[in-house]
């Protein structure tokens, strides 16, 4: 069980990662829009770490 919650923030975090690196290789130009994107799937990926470790930990609790 404990292996499913590892994996799940190692994942998320991978992710979170993954799209900070890949926003920071942008133009000029283009860096005012792709920053509130970044900000927006930031705030979507802590959200969906979060849910995940609720729902692993409430699997967990439940067997």
């Amino acid at each position: 069980m404990k292996l499913g919650l590892i994996l799940v923030a190692i994942i998320s975090i991978a992710a979170l990662v993954g799209t900070i690196a890949a926003a920071g290789k942008v133009e000029k130009d283009y860096g005012k829009s792709t920053k509130q994107n970044t900000i927006r799937l930031s705030a979507i990926y802590i959200f969906l770490f979060i849910f995940s470790i609720v729902g692993v930990t409430w699997y967990i609790v439940s067997l």
